[in-house]
């Protein structure tokens, strides 16, 4: 087999999802019998200090008579994530660029309750 009939044979069908410093590969592949597979490749880009990079990938092999089984215990852990935890992503706050809500939930309480004036008003002429 040509090399080049190798390589159509790799790219069947592929999706990519970027998320952030993580890219998610979505491949459907070929069995040596010509049946399909799915490969879930996750790369994570590091950063080294001097401004060079590599990435690290893991690789799951999902095979057809998996399908079922893998699919429904996705649903399930990811509607108890979501009913359990909602939608926000907290992990957003440990993130060297997040950018904090204008009022903490401190000040919020702080602002809640009644104010009281503890500065005296001077005027500059008064000085």
């Amino acid at each position: 087999m040509r090399e080049n009939d190798m390589l159509e044979k790799e790219e069947i069908f592929s999706k990519v999802l970027r998320a952030g410093r993580r890219t998610y590969f979505f491949d459907v592949r070929a069995t040596k019998a010509d049946d399909y597979y799915i490969t879930i490749t996750e790369s994570k880009k590091f950063t080294e200090e001097d401004g060079s990079f590599h990435f690290k990938k893991h690789k799951i092999y999902l095979y057809k008579e998996d399908f079922t089984a893998f699919a429904e215990i996705l649903e399930e852990m990811t509607s108890y994530v979501l009913n359990n935890k909602g939608e926000e992503v907290i992990s957003e706050r440990h993130q060297k660029d997040y950018k904090k809500d204008f009022f903490s939930e401190k000040e919020e309480t702080i602002l809640a309750e009644p104010k009281i004036n503890s500065f005296t008003d001077i005027r500059f002429e008064d000085i």
